[in-house]
């Protein structure tokens, strides 16, 4: 069987739990990661165990488990990350977020960055990977996010700063002055929970994706009144955002007196990073 035969077999059947599209996309990523196909238009030579494999993987995607939690390991920004669990999956969202800052940040700058609410430390461990002068540092309130996150960490060789906090406590908030601060924050509230999708409710964890009450934007709100205190004269805050609440993420910045206060869509054409300058 050549491999594209393969792959095509798979998506028809992800369809039941897949749109057409994604349900190819995932075989693919099941292929070429848990596999090794590189090339599609070749013979597939698939041992016994391999074909046990692949029927214990299709068993646990139709049953919406994310592909990247079965592999474990998801892609960002070139690099691979271990996933789980204990952390969000990274999103091609958080990706553009990382380009953004990577384009506004001098590539001489040897900042001090902070990245609050880091899972699995995609962001701090990108942009240590991409510009090494940078001094980094991430938080987060999960010890099992922390723990991913420096695996991440060790695996690509990045210098990141790791320390267990709650940034609603501002008895927990880090030391010291930075020129960077950056976060895709929970903004979910509870009772949106039954709009979520089956394989982001049943397996991605709660406490990175729903507000603690139900105010979405309290993460905003206690990250925007940390960086007052402690982000440096000319320095950057980033925020992800959803489409539905960027713009008042924005108007929270504007009348906490930030400056220069930028939305960017992302690649859907969706309302999706804001940007400010302390001046």
């Amino acid at each position: 069987m050549l491999a594209s035969q393969l792959l095509h077999q798979l998506s028809l059947e992800l369809e039941a739990v897949y749109e057409a599209s994604e349900a190819r996309q995932v075989s693919r990523i099941v292929l070429e990661d848990a596999f090794g196909v590189k090339n599609f238009s070749r013979e597939l030579f698939f041992t016994p165990d391999d074909a046990v494999r692949l029927e214990g993987i299709k068993k646990r995607l139709l049953q919406h488990e994310p592909v990247q939690y079965i592999l474990g390991e998801a892609d960002f920004y070139g690099l691979k990350f271990k996933v789980d669990q204990r952390v969000l999956i990274p999103r091609q969202e958080t990706e553009e977020l990382v380009h953004w800052i990577l384009e506004t940040l001098p590539l001489s700058a040897n900042a001090r960055v902070l990245d609050i609410g880091t899972g699995s430390g995609c962001i701090p461990v990108t942009l240590k990977v991409k510009r090494p002068a940078l001094d980094v540092f991430a938080v987060d309130i999960s010890e099992g996010a922390l723990e991913i996150a420096a695996e991440n960490a060790a695996r690509h060789h990045a210098a990141v700063h790791f320390l267990r906090a709650d940034i609603l406590q501002a008895s927990e908030w880090p030391d010291g002055l930075f020129d960077v601060i950056v976060s895709n924050p929970p903004y979910i509230p509870r009772e949106e929970e039954a709009l979520m999708p089956p394989q982001v409710l049943a397996f991605e964890p709660h406490i990175a994706l729903f507000t603690q009450n139900e105010d979405p934007l309290i993460f905003y709100h206690r990250i925007a009144a940390f960086a007052l205190e402690r982000l440096s004269k000319n320095g950057f805050l980033f925020f992800e955002t959803n489409e539905f609440n960027a713009h008042a993420v924005m108007d929270m910045l504007k009348v906490l007196g930030f400056q220069r206060v930028e939305l960017r869509q992302d690649m859907q054409g969706k309302d999706r990073m804001v940007f400010s300058r302390q001046l």
